[in-house]
């Protein structure tokens, strides 16, 4: 089978279908949330902008996209905000420890509606939480699979996300 050509820069769907999928699993997830109030909403909604603040700074910043458009448009984010560093992303080992924090943004919304389900029962809310889980899992693998990883420079230069991924047991 023929490697698929690497793109310098990943076009502006590509970006567009990949944020709308994170925005549509934080919105559920802020939804949610809310209903135990603002300040746990406030407190989801801070989590994830330090969740997406530390990626920018400890990842981004190693990646071959940094000043260009990834497939998530975080490259050029990062060299908004952090200059790249001359640690290479693909020198980053990557453990299942480490996705513990990203998993906690579905995580914690999953465990909330589950919790609010058992109190108090809500069509709204399982649908909520099925949809959630189906973005997070299926929805994401679909973008990663099909649209991201599968053009990736870096991944060919040595991705610690795809190298945990593609382990064989």
């Amino acid at each position: 089978m023929a490697q698929q050509k690497a793109y310098e820069n990943y076009p502006c769907s590509t970006v567009l279908v990949s944020n709308l999928l994170s925005i549509l699993i934080y919105f559920i997830g802020a939804f949610i949330m809310s209903k135990l109030g603002v300040i746990w909403l406030i407190a989801y909604l801070l989590y994830i902008l330090f969740m997406e603040i530390s990626l920018l700074r400890k990842s981004c910043v190693g990646c071959y996209y940094h000043g260009k458009t990834c497939a998530f448009g975080k490259g050029r984010l990062a060299a908004i905000f952090f200059k790249k560093t001359n640690k290479k992303l693909a020198e980053k080992k990557m453990t299942w420890k480490d996705m513990i924090p990203d998993l906690l943004v579905t995580l914690i919304p999953l465990i909330t509606g589950i919790v609010l389900l058992i109190l108090h029962f809500s069509w709204l809310i399982l649908v909520l939480l099925i949809a959630m889980l189906v973005l997070t899992f299926m929805g994401n693998g679909f973008i990663r699979e099909n649209l991201a990883c599968k053009y990736c420079k870096q991944r060919d230069i040595g991705c610690p996300a795809e190298q945990l991924f593609a382990r064989k047991k």
